[in-house]
């Protein structure tokens, strides 16, 4: 049995390229990236070694036999833990929505799937839709009939979406949003089925949904009241 992780990396935008050729070498494909802006000071920017604040975020979807591999590789070649270089961080995924949505996440990887994540037992769950860019709405839309409160989009681009014919028929868009939406473990299950039926890949929505366990939260009483 193996597990699956949702890999988070931050780095300069200059050096995006250097983590890419990784990943691409480790035949990890699907990988969906965002810009961002560092908040530190500039004195601690400057004590940590930064000299942009201009941030690039990726994130994919690795099993832990190949994060072990990634990891050696980013600290040997990459030297990721000289300050400024960047970092890079796993969170356990408990549950993707479909059985070909995986597989295409994890293709060339040695991947078996097992029982959700030992975190399953959780109060809430933060589910993360990864849809075509400009259909944020139809993913909201089918998330709020099955219960979902609320959501947050980022912008992304995708990459590996050519690959997508291969598992669905049909090839994906790789301008991407992304939606955030924390949800009761309990309606979970219902919140990833609506989305998958009205917004997923087989719409022009062209969402794939999973999920992360959420160990303890904050400011969602009025999600917990309507419980």
């Amino acid at each position: 049995m193996s597990q699956l992780y949702l890999m988070t990396t931050i780095a300069d935008r200059k050096r995006l390229p250097d983590f890419m050729s990784v990943y691409e070498e480790h035949r990890l494909r699907v990988n969906m990236v965002a810009l961002g802006r560092g908040t530190a000071t500039d004195e601690t920017m400057d004590l940590l070694g930064l000299d942009s604040s201009e941030k690039a975020v990726c994130f994919s979807f690795v099993t832990d036999t190949l994060w072990t591999a990634l990891k050696k590789v980013l600290q040997r070649r990459i030297r990721i833990d000289v300050p400024g270089v960047g970092i890079a961080f796993t969170v356990p995924m408990s549950s993707v929505g479909g059985r070909r949505e995986l597989m295409f996440l994890t293709e060339d990887q040695d991947f078996n799937k097992e029982e959700e994540s030992v975190l399953k037992e959780t109060e809430h769950q933060l589910l993360i839709a990864v849809a075509n860019q400009g259909y944020n709405q139809a993913v909201m839309d089918a998330a709020r009939l099955a219960g979902a409160a609320g959501g947050t989009v980022i912008h992304a681009k995708g990459t590996g979406m050519e690959r997508a014919e291969h598992f669905f028929g049909f090839s994906l868009a790789s301008e991407k949003d992304v939606i955030f939406i924390v949800s009761r473990t309990e309606g979970k299950n219902a919140i990833m089925k609506s989305i998958m039926e009205q917004a997923g890949p087989a719409t022009k929505a062209g969402a794939i949904v999973f999920s992360l366990p959420v160990t303890d939260t904050a400011g969602l009483r009025l999600l917990e009241d309507q419980d």
